[in-house]
């Protein structure tokens, strides 16, 4: 199986080089086109070989603090016998580390563990199949004096992959700099006392990194939105009564880019993108209501989650106008075509559904999964047409094992409370379903909805034990959190009907307890945290996703620092055309390999593992290193995540 065989499907992205790598060491220089413009072909092929053999030298350093290793890839033997003696040597280095160091403190122990599993994973020729892509065998070429012509050129993401799997393995990862602690060495109350000290800086720490996210119950916040408020209504013309109904939101979302850049101020891409949207029939809408979250000024660093919600890029809309032309069916990247049985109705569960009356909302997210579904909140298509729905509901009764509905869409409050009630009165006749979910973002996009009366009509079917009624929501960010958003939710909650939030973990709200400080926020409000859910691995949204091993470092550092009963939500990856996979059970996913760009190979198991024989899913995931770029470039110490790169 020869390496050159998996690398024909990458092409790694074109990059310029950094001042510094974020392992600490100088990038490796890259072959740019530039500089070998004009010349022939004998000194572009001289030139190339120059920078290989600098890979190949930066490699050696690499790999150097576990000889046994470097020496075995450096032989002459083939690429199978050097397989073999990698995966005995990876053994013994295990072995050896435990038996033989009794001073190595049980946690070290336990990253080399890890490491040395994650390289054995690289090691397995069925994963080099899964992945389609050799990382052994690309080692291997990078490594010779002569590499072959073809080879990609790796990038700084590569090298940091392989220079931290390294230190893993050599037992060198540097995450835990401090001695062991001092309670460590007593008993009794002075232990305790040591202990204590050591709990209240760590809470001291947790809590300083919380309070750089202001939340919309501040009360500067709340003086500023008031005055962004005004602002709006009298742009609209509009007086306190009107903005108190919901109905008068939803006559005047911001549609086009004039009237948003009258309003609050833009930078040039902004405006572009949304101009580019409007232009090409892309969905986009905010409401006057969720308009004034916004800081007045762009740029800003408190409403960046709350903008990136709803202004797309410029590489969202170049992405979007090219896949909608060509009916690209990767935007249903959730294979939702393959798993509904009936219009109107997707299934991947044995218990539950998915009911969509209508494919629209007040405000369109930018991220949304069902972006290729999602109309204009003017579309008179977007409400499912009566037949339609008649034939999912019958379809639901027929298949009595199903005995819970999530309503969702699209946004279903959207509808007027007549519309909702008869769906909830109709999906009531079925004696077989005993809980509706109904899936809306209006708490945060338009609290106005969220009337007594669409209160009381919902709470007419929730009905203590004998069927119940949730409603699961979206919050994004503290800054989201308003006295008005709030007031919606203790609505519900006077009613006794829970409400739950589904947070999707994007670049936005991805900062050191930044997901932390909403989950605090949420809990005080009513809200109880639900799934934080893995961005989509959806091209169109590349600006938004994060690295897997970032939410396993977020769960394990962060959220485990906070009480149970705020970190009550499951971490997930959802599986296309199969469903949730729990990110937090190592069992259900492993790293199958490293690409030369730096993005790690995921293979997931189904929900349905030892039950039937379903597929796995294979999943590129984007680089940690550019991810942590990313986060420098937005002014984070990227220092305080090294640990990211030892989540496998």
């Amino acid at each position: 199986m020869h390496n050159s065989h998996f690398l024909i499907h990458i092409q790694p992205k074109q990059r310029k080089s950094e001042a510094e790598i974020l392992t600490g060491e100088s990038d490796p220089p890259g072959v740019e086109q530039h500089e070998c413009e004009g010349k022939t072909q004998k000194d572009r092929r001289d030139f190339a070989m120059k920078n290989f053999a600098n890979y190949r030298n930066r490699l050696l350093k690499f790999l150097s603090p576990v000889p046994s290793i470097q020496a075995i890839l450096t032989t002459e033997e083939d690429l199978e016998t050097k397989r073999d003696k990698i995966r005995r040597a990876l053994t013994d280095i295990l072995v050896t580390s435990y038996e033989q160091d009794p001073n190595l403190p049980s946690l070290e122990w336990v990253l080399t563990h890890d490491a040395v599993e994650a390289w054995r994973n690289l090691c397995s020729k069925r994963n080099e199949s899964l992945a389609r892509f050799s990382f052994l065998g690309y080692l291997n070429d990078l490594l010779k004096n002569r590499p072959p012509k073809d080879l990609p050129r790796p990038e700084p993401g590569f090298f940091a992959e392989v220079d931290h799997l390294v230190r893993g393995i050599a037992r060198n990862t540097g995450i835990y700099p401090q001695a062991v602690p001092a309670f460590l060495k007593y008993h009794g109350t002075r232990a305790a006392q040591l202990r204590s000290a050591d709990l209240s800086r760590l809470a001291k720490s947790a809590r300083l990194f919380m309070e750089r996210y202001p939340s919309g119950l501040d009360p500067e916040v709340i003086r500023r939105r008031s005055r962004n408020k005004q602002r709006i209504m009298k742009y609209f013309g509009a007086t306190d009564l009107e903005w108190n109904h919901w109905k008068w939101h939803t006559r005047h979302i911001i549609r086009n880019v004039e009237t948003l850049s009258a309003l609050v101020g833009l930078s040039n891409d902004q405006f572009e993108a949304v101009r580019m949207a409007k232009a090409e029939g892309i969905p986009f809408g905010i409401t006057p209501y969720y308009l004034t979250l916004f800081d007045q000024r762009p740029g800003g660093d408190t409403d960046r989650a709350v903008r990136a919600q709803v202004i797309p890029s410029r590489h969202y809309v170049e992405t979007m106008k090219i896949q909608r032309r060509s009916g690209d069916a990767s935007m249903d990247f959730m294979l939702e075509r393959d798993t509904s049985p009936i219009e109107a109705v997707t299934r991947r569960y044995p218990n539950i559904v998915i009911l969509k009356p209508v494919l629209t909302c007040p405000q369109i997210c930018v991220y949304c999964q069902r972006n290729w579904q999602i109309e204009d909140v003017y579309s008179p298509s977007a409400v499912t047409p009566p037949k339609v729905l008649e034939r999912a509901l019958r379809w639901i009764e027929k298949n009595r094992e199903i005995n819970e509905v999530l309503i969702t869409g699209g946004d279903p409050l959207l509808l007027s409370n007549r519309k909702i009630e008869s769906l909830l009165s109709r999906l009531a006749r079925n004696p077989n379903i005993i809980r509706i979910r109904i899936g809306t973002r209006t708490p945060v996009t338009l609290p106005q909805r969220i009337t007594e009366a669409l209160v009381k009509a919902i709470d007419r079917y929730h009905i203590p034990g004998r069927r119940e009624v949730v409603i699961v929501t979206h919050f994004e960010h503290p800054y989201e959190i308003t006295p008005e958003a709030m007031e919606a939710v203790q609505r519900f909650r006077r009613h006794g009907i829970d409400v739950y939030n589904q947070l999707v973990y994007t670049f936005f709200n991805s900062r050191k307890f930044e997901a932390a400080a909403l989950r605090q926020m949420l809990r005080l409000i009513g809200v109880t945290p639900y799934y934080t859910f893995n961005t989509k691995g959806k091209e169109e949204t590349d600006d938004f996703r994060v690295p897997i091993a970032r939410l396993l470092q977020e769960q394990k550092e962060e959220a485990r620092i906070l009480p149970g009963t705020v970190r009550t939500d499951k971490v997930v990856f959802n599986v296309p055309g199969l469903g949730k996979n729990y990110l937090d059970a190592s069992q259900h996913h492993n790293v199958i390999s490293i690409l030369p760009d730096g993005r790690r190979v995921y293979e997931f198991h189904p929900w349905e593992k030892k039950l039937a024989l379903v597929d796995t899913y294979v999943y590129t995931d984007v680089s940690i290193y550019d991810y942590l770029r990313k986060l420098k470039a937005a002014g984070e110490d990227v220092r305080n995540y090294r640990s990211i790169w030892y989540y496998y």
